[in-house]
């Protein structure tokens, strides 16, 4: 069922949004050289506790997860792309690291990723990365009143496959609320003018993602983690929005 939000629910989402861009901003500033992906995991709970938060991983257990996620925090490195489950892995020169952070604020939830590269850059990995964060911006930017699901997923296609990218929609972005995911589900492909109206007070997480050299993806032996089939490596750029009768609000912005 899909929920429009009043405008005070939308002024009430804010903090949640404000928290989890804070973490990422945070855990994004702390992945360097030699950090464990179990410490990044550590950092957001202490922030969690200290924020009298919730986390919407630790539990989580839909039917694609191999048992509750148990972290509260998705780490994905090279070629992991999503749900990536932490463990111990210190992070070398060159890594490409996706960090997918959810949580809850007061009964209201956010959710948001952001791909960096530890250390030395390798040019098709900023590549990459630029081209991921592009699709976000369009996808964003095509979140207007008055429009439809299809219109987002038209502009961040446009923009992975005029860089020469394949496209997965077996996930993407989805409808945020009191839960972490809800409906609509909104794909990283599409047609304009297609699928759900974009009406003022939804609120939707939009999240673009590629892999470097195929479409394909492979769950890893932990029963979470999803890398591609090819071993080529990927990016995943989120926010959480609401579209607004002024245009798209990002909740979760970084500083």
């Amino acid at each position: 069922m899909i929920e429009l939000r009043t405008p005070a629910e939308i002024e009430q989402m804010r903090p949640a949004g404000a928290f989890v861009g804070e973490v990422l901003t945070a855990l994004a500033a702390r992945a360097a050289v030699g950090m464990n992906l179990l410490k990044l995991d550590a950092i957001a709970h202490e922030m969690i506790r200290a924020r009298g938060a919730e986390s919407c991983y630790i539990t989580y257990h839909p039917s694609f997860g191999a048992s509750p996620f148990g972290k509260v925090l998705c780490t994905s490195v090279n070629d992991a792309v999503l749900h990536g489950l932490p463990h111990d892995y210190r992070l070398r020169d060159g890594d490409m690291l996706t960090l997918d952070f959810a949580a809850s604020v007061d009964g209201w939830v956010a959710d948001s990723a952001i791909t960096v590269i530890v250390g030395t850059p390798r040019p098709q990995d900023a590549r990459l990365i630029d081209t991921t964060t592009r699709a976000l911006d369009a996808g964003i930017a095509a979140a207007q009143p008055g429009g439809r699901v299809g219109d987002i997923s038209a502009a961040i296609a446009a923009v992975a496959l005029g860089d020469g990218y394949s496209i997965n929609t077996d996930f993407g972005g989805h409808g945020v609320g009191r839960t972490m995911h809800g409906d609509p589900h909104i794909p990283n492909n599409g047609r304009p003018g297609r699928g759900v109206h974009l009406d003022p007070g939804l609120v939707i997480a939009i999240e673009p993602w590629f892999l470097e050299s195929t479409d394909k993806i492979v769950t890893d032996r932990d029963g979470w983690t999803l890398r591609s089939a090819d071993g080529s490596r990927g990016a995943h750029m989120e926010h959480t929005i609401a579209i607004t009768p002024d245009g798209p609000l990002i909740l979760s912005a970084r500083a």
